[in-house]
């Protein structure tokens, strides 16, 4: 499942985030990737362990919990704090899968990657290829939204960043460590939420039918959740 998120970020929490980020010391991206996806990674990142990078991360992770959808959809149990890289010219990311776990520089803290996130921070009319590229069901997605969208998908997938042609491709990623491991579970719950907000607003929060749905769906997160 690719879900796109629209607007978390503001447009103005994005420029934030460009001017801090233009001052920041960025190192070959490659440093911080496991052997495989080392082969096929021609990127920079800002360190992560940078007080900047600390900061705008903290701001990404409070947008995240502000956000209905994404925490709908990603039912995070921890999120690991947000990098940044940026593709030039030639540059790009061949298909890889992400690591199953990563550690955190900033917290010590290892992180099961069940979702992949991916924040744009440039416009498509910026730059021309750059597209995030996921591959589920023998189907490939082929995504470049707006700056201050986010892209979710299953840590487990096959993707890739197509290389960049002109101009640059400023990105913030990371990932979530879900409260519910499994994917189907967690499209099932996120469609559930969805049916109980529209029945909540159609009906009311007392009326028996949102009740019961929304019951449901904290049984089931209660039976299906790995905290």
């Amino acid at each position: 499942m690719m879900l796109i998120i629209p607007k978390v970020l503001s447009q103005t929490e994005v420029r934030h985030v460009r001017d801090v980020l233009a001052q920041a010391e960025w190192t070959d991206g490659a440093a911080t990737s496991g052997p495989q996806s080392a082969t096929v990674k021609n990127n920079l990142q800002a360190p992560e362990d940078a007080e900047a990078v600390r900061s705008l991360g903290a701001l990404i992770v409070d947008a995240l919990a502000r956000n209905a959808t994404f925490m709908s959809a990603a039912l995070p149990l921890r999120v690991f704090p947000p990098m940044f890289n940026r593709y030039g010219r030639g540059m790009g990311f061949g298909d890889h899968v992400d690591n199953a776990v990563r550690q955190s520089r900033q917290t010590g803290l290892r992180y099961r990657t069940d979702v992949s996130c991916t924040l744009f921070l440039t416009d498509p009319g910026d730059y021309n290829g750059g597209e995030l590229t996921v591959e589920a069901a023998g189907r490939h997605q082929r995504v470049k939204p707006p700056a201050g969208d986010l892209a979710l998908y299953p840590a487990s997938t096959v993707h890739r960043v197509e290389t960049v042609t002109r101009g640059e491709r400023w990105a913030s990623f990371f990932w979530v460590q879900s409260m519910i491991p499994d994917l189907s579970q967690r499209t099932l719950l996120h469609d559930l939420d969805k049916a109980v907000v529209s029945t909540r607003a159609e009906l009311g929060d007392t009326h028996p039918a949102a009740v019961s749905l929304t019951g449901t769906y904290h049984n089931l997160i209660r039976m299906w959740s790995h905290l």
